[in-house]
């Protein structure tokens, strides 16, 4: 048994295919299969179930290949230990983000991140907070910057920043005429959503308390997969949606003055940036969370007089 098995198969177990886990891997599709077979036929067992498309794991392949991930990161832990007690800047870093996060956040800091790290290689995936959560267990992923608090004992959690709930309305609605609004002021029955999935969606339903909202007669359900569709929605079919503050960096004049704040104390949602409490690369990630809260408005720094959103 050899590191390269381990990582062999638990890129595989990642990807679900051969040709991609080679891919990944820098090898030929031949030959990780023949490391893969080789690792099973010492184990005298089979990791993998070959007959499924995509390919997964046996039952016991997996607990085979939950303990690879652990011997990995513990293997990559004491070479980032030793960058970390030299203060070395470095290395490899993969990082998770959600959707309604990331076409907003990326562009203020990104750049000049990768300018003043040249020696970092990062990777960014962009995915909803349940399947980061898993990648964040699973050590797929080394960080990540999402909606918190999270009850998850295993993840350290920093908080970044306090980003305001911003509602969007048609120009024809009501509230037009109001210059700060409540929730109490919002029609829930023309209210666009995001699909299931999204913890932004679950704040809004906390922050509007749509459970208790009945959906009949209503003749057209949309449930739309991006701010940006909710956005289209709004403009071409009136109602309203709620978005976060980020996502007013893409709106045109126009589109600004159909933006509404809400009353004190101000509905938010808490940005962190969270990893593994065993993360030994601190310095990369202070760096990362440095570059991140630089770019940030003061006026997003601090809870005071705001109210933040639980996800459910």
């Amino acid at each position: 048994m050899t590191l390269v098995q381990l990582e062999y198969i638990v890129a595989l177990d990642t990807y679900r295919n051969f040709s991609s886990a080679a891919e990944k891997c820098f090898v030929t599709q031949p030959t990780l299969s023949m490391q893969v077979q080789k690792l099973e036929e010492e184990l005298d067992l089979k990791i993998f179930d070959r007959s499924k498309k995509p390919l997964i794991a046996t039952e016991l392949g997996r607990e085979i290949i939950d303990l690879a991930r652990s011997v990995l990161s513990g293997t990559k832990a004491i070479s980032d230990l030793v960058s970390e007690r030299k203060g070395e800047i470095n290395g490899e870093l993969h990082i998770g983000i959600i959707p309604t996060l990331a076409p907003y956040l990326l562009p203020l800091f990104l750049q000049k991140f990768l300018k003043k790290y040249e020696e970092i290689n990062l990777t960014v995936v962009e995915l909803t907070t349940e399947r980061i959560i898993e990648q964040l267990k699973r050590n797929v992923i080394d960080a990540a910057i999402l909606v918190t608090p999270l009850e998850y004992t295993s993840l350290k959690v920093t908080p970044l920043f306090y980003e305001e709930f911003i509602l969007y309305s048609a120009k024809s609605s009501d509230v037009q005429k109001i210059k700060e609004i409540s929730v109490e002021e919002i029609d829930v029955d023309k209210l666009w959503l995001l699909e299931e999935g999204h913890c932004f969606r679950s704040q809004i339903i906390n922050l509007c308390d749509l459970q208790k909202v009945s959906q009949e007669g209503k003749r057209f359900h949309y449930e739309a997969g991006s701010l940006e569709t909710l956005i289209r929605m709004v403009d071409q079919n009136q109602g309203n949606t709620i978005l976060p503050e980020l996502a007013m960096t893409v709106l045109s004049t126009s589109q600004k003055r159909s933006t509404r704040r809400f009353k004190s104390p101000v509905p938010v949602r808490e940005v962190s940036l969270v990893t593994h409490r065993d993360f030994v690369k601190k310095r990369l990630i202070e760096a990362l969370r440095d570059s991140i809260i630089d770019f940030i408005p003061d006026t997003l720094m601090t809870k005071k007089k705001k109210r933040v959103i639980s996800i459910d």
